[in-house]
Order: C-alpha cells, then sequence, then structure tokens
C-alpha cells in the first residue's frame, strides 16, 4: 500500500511524463506551418501531416490500452518514452512531405501511449470524489509543457531553424525515462480478458459518445488550423504571421486552460460533470465561429498589423489571441469532467480497466480527428480557409445539442447534474 507522500511523488513523475508528452507535440504544432512553406506542400498534402498522425493513434489505441491493463503500465510507458526519444531526433532528418508523414505516424504512437497511460495510472491512484480535480492538474501540467513548447519553437526556429529544437526533446523524454523507471511503483492491477467488450456496452459511455464522436471533428478542425491560419502564409490563405506571434496565439489558448483546469475540474466534481461537458462544448462550437472575423475585427478596432523588433502579425493578430483564449477556457470546462467520467466507468468495475476505458474514449475521437483533417485540407484549397472554421464551430454546437438530448431521454432529466 503507498503512503500519502508515495502517492505524491508517483503524480509528480506522472506530471512530468504528461510535461514530456505535450511538449513534443506542440513543438511540432508551432512548427508544421513553415514544414509546409518549405516543403511547399498541397492542401491534401497539408491534411496528410495530420491525418496519419491520427492514423497511427487509431492503430495503437487497442494494443496498448490492453497492454496497460493486462500488464505493467510502468514498462508500457518507459517503452513508449525510449521510442519517444528516437522520434524526436529523426525530426531532424526530414526532407520530403512523405519523410514527415512517416515520423508524424511514429510521433502519434508515442503520444497516445503516453497520454493514455499516464491518464490510467492518474485516473487509478486518484479517489472518485476528487478525481477531475486530479486529472485538472494533470492535464495543467501538459498545457504547460504546450506553453513551453511553443515557445522554445518559436524562438528558437526563428533564430536557429528546425534541427535545434528537437535535441532538447530528446534530452527532456531520457530524463522522464529515468523518473519513471525509479519513482513509479510497479503496476499491480491485472485485467485479464478483453475489458473493451464490456465497456463497450456501459449505457454512459455510449452516451458520452454521442457528443465525443462529433466533437473530434471540431476539435480536429480548429486546433489544427488556428496555427495554420495565423503563420501559412497569405497566398494559401493564411495571416503570414511571425513563429513567435503564431507562437503567442497558440500559448494563449493553453494558458487558459493551465490556470483554469483544475479549479474548473474541482467544480465538475462538486456540480455535476456533464453539466461542465454540455456547456463547455457548446460554447466551444460558438467561439469557433468567430475565428474567421479577426482580420476584419482587427482592422475595424485599427489595430496594427506590425510590432517593433517582432515584425509582421497582421491587425487579427489581438482578436485571434483573445478568441483561442476562450477556446482554452471553454475546453477547462470540458475536459476534466470528461475524462473523470471516463475513468469513473472504468474504476467501478473489476472485469473492466481505466486503461480501456480511456482506450474507448480515445477509439471514438479517432474516426473524426483521421477524417477532419483531410476535409480541412480540401476545403483550405477549394472554398478556403473559413470554411474549416464555420465546419468545425457548427459541429460542435450540434454535438453538445444531440449530448443533452442523449442524456436526458437514457438518463433522465437531472442526469445533467447527477453525473
Amino acid at each position: 500500500m503507498s503512503t500519502a507522500t508515495d502517492r505524491r511523488s508517483q503524480f509528480f513523475a506522472l506530471y512530468l511524463v504528461r510535461f514530456a508528452g505535450r511538449f513534443g507535440y506542440s513543438t511540432l504544432i508551432v512548427l508544421l506551418p513553415y514544414y509546409v512553406n518549405r516543403l511547399h506542400a498541397s492542401g491534401l498534402t497539408t491534411g496528410l501531416f495530420y491525418s496519419g498522425f491520427t492514423a497511427a493513434q487509431f492503430l495503437a489505441v487497442v494494443p496498448l490500452a490492453w497492454a496497460g491493463d493486462r500488464y505493467d503500465k510502468r514498462v508500457v510507458l518507459g517503452g513508449c518514452l525510449a521510442v519517444g526519444a528516437v522520434v524526436y531526433a529523426l525530426f531532424t532528418q526530414v526532407v520530403s512531405p512523405a519523410t514527415l508523414v512517416g515520423i508524424r505516424a511514429l510521433q502519434g504512437i508515442v503520444v497516445v501511449g503516453i497520454g493514455l497511460l499516464t491518464l490510467a495510472f492518474v485516473g487509478e491512484l486518484a479517489s472518485k470524489e476528487t478525481r477531475a480535480n486530479v486529472i485538472g492538474k494533470s492535464n495543467a501540467a501538459r498545457f504547460a509543457a504546450a506553453i513551453a513548447g511553443s515557445l522554445t519553437a518559436g524562438v528558437v526556429y526563428q533564430h536557429s531553424g528546425f534541427a535545434l529544437v528537437f535535441w532538447p526533446l530528446v534530452a527532456l523524454y531520457v530524463v522522464t525515462f529515468l523518473a519513471v523507471v525509479f519513482v513509479l511503483e510497479p503496476d499491480e492491477t491485472t485485467i485479464r480478458g478483453i475489458p473493451f467488450t464490456g465497456l463497450a456496452f456501459n449505457r454512459r459511455i455510449r452516451t458520452l459518445s454521442v457528443f465525443r464522436a462529433q466533437y473530434s471533428v471540431a476539435v480536429t478542425l480548429v486546433r489544427t488550423w488556428v496555427p495554420l491560419f495565423a503563420g501559412v502564409v497569405a497566398a494559401r490563405g493564411g495571416l503570414e504571421m511571425v513563429p513567435i506571434a503564431v507562437t503567442l496565439v497558440i500559448t494563449a489558448e493553453k494558458l487558459a486552460n493551465l490556470v483554469l483546469q483544475p479549479t474548473i475540474g474541482s467544480l465538475s466534481d462538486r456540480y455535476g460533470r456533464a453539466l461542465f461537458v454540455f456547456v463547455g462544448g457548446g460554447t466551444y462550437g460558438i467561439v469557433a465561429l468567430a475565428v474567421p472575423f479577426t482580420p476584419a475585427v482587427g482592422t475595424a478596432l485599427g489595430l496594427p498589423d506590425a510590432i517593433p523588433a517582432v515584425g509582421y502579425v497582421s491587425a487579427a493578430f489581438v482578436p485571434l489571441l483573445v478568441l483561442n483564449a476562450l477556446l482554452g477556457v471553454t475546453e477547462a470546462f470540458r475536459e476534466p469532467a470528461s475524462m473523470a467520467l471516463f475513468a469513473d466507468e472504468g474504476s467501478d468495475d473489476d472485469e473492466s480497466g481505466v486503461a480501456a476505458s480511456f482506450g474507448i474514449r480515445d477509439l471514438v475521437w479517432r474516426p473524426g480527428s483521421l477524417l477532419a483533417p483531410v476535409v480541412g485540407g480540401w476545403l483550405m484549397s477549394s472554398v478556403g480557409m473559413a470554411w474549416v472554421f464555420y465546419l468545425g464551430g457548427v459541429v460542435a454546437v450540434t454535438g453538445s445539442l444531440s449530448f443533452l438530448f442523449a442524456l436526458v431521454r437514457a438518463h433522465g432529466r437531472g442526469a445533467l447534474t447527477e453525473w
């Protein structure tokens, strides 16, 4: 039995793992617009940079979740970190769009493994009464990494190019691997058989999936195309801001999440997690619909399109910064509440596992997140980048309304605050 001190140390180690996983992911989010420019990638190929990443995650979820529940999660997590160190070294060797798609696919396996297994660990260590709060803290570490990764990528790339961005990442993964080996205790929970089977028929998970399957399209489109909208050349429909401006726009969302998720997660523990999922998802869609109007808003307000010693940022910079921060606020409502609901279902049944529960959560997300970049790339090339945000916003709103309808129909009017 772990003491309170041991458990706290394990939480800190897991927060470090979450930090490392997100640091690498966020670095690539900032750099991908400049890979697009450098490699002269078409709109469809740009979509494949994201779809290849998501397809690899889709294929990896089930085996990684099964291995996490069946064997020692610590060993599986350590393996993901070791592979991650190699993958980020390989990003220095990108010479063509095909190379980038392949390495991004490997990165997808690493990212999904780290996210899935750390959430399973955190969900098992936390009590049910504090689960959303603890998951919010874990996510706060992830968003701290997103900010650090974005800033590092923006500043280092602007002065030194691609290669020097990735070697600190390799070192971070090595340090995190050592923390997993020497701090985390062996995982003694073992789920035999295939825990996905029982969870697939779980009524609450089916209800949550009504929302999540649609919402994945919205978030993938909006989260992917905000940095592209900011950084891609104007001839391709973007604003062509300098890298540090793109970094600041991305950081605004992460900072809002970092500050708010633990507190709002705790509120959802007290007042009803389903309510927070519904409010966060619907509001996300409304904010996303406003993103294409940021250039017009900036011009109407007479905002400058350049900052001394920084460079061109477009008159849309401040409005886009504010809207992306609001997107972070809405996600702080939804994400810890949603994760806690899935963890509850995986931990309440002896024949189920938390890793499998999060695996189902991930699987429900994958079809939409796999299709969305391809659709977004087609919209970008055929009718303009603004339509990516229109589609994303509408799907987020319809997903939230569908969730409310399914929730009330299957579980009664009180379920919105009882869950």
